[in-house]
């Protein structure tokens, strides 16, 4: 799906309202979360590439946390998104 912030997909059934952008920045696909009900995500968090997020994942295993933040970022899907 594409608006005026670019290409997305809806990474919770349970929140269809939010959405994960995804663009290619020279060959590295990066993610950006946009929550209408909290808009400074979008305004304060930048675009991140998926190495930072397969690191902070790392991390939080490493922690023994119940949090995955692979969770919400789906690189198959963004790549798919990117082709069309």
């Amino acid at each position: 799906m594409k608006d005026e912030r670019g290409v997305y997909y809806t990474p919770s059934l349970q929140h269809p309202e939010v959405r994960m952008y995804v663009r290619d920045n020279e060959g590295e696909i990066e993610f950006r979360l946009y929550n209408p009900d909290e808009p400074i995500i979008w305004e304060k968090h930048q675009w991140v590439p998926y190495q930072a997020i397969e690191a902070a994942a790392a991390m939080f295993r490493e922690k023994n946390t119940d949090r995955n933040p692979l969770a919400l970022y789906d690189r198959d899907i963004a790549r798919k998104l990117l082709e069309g």
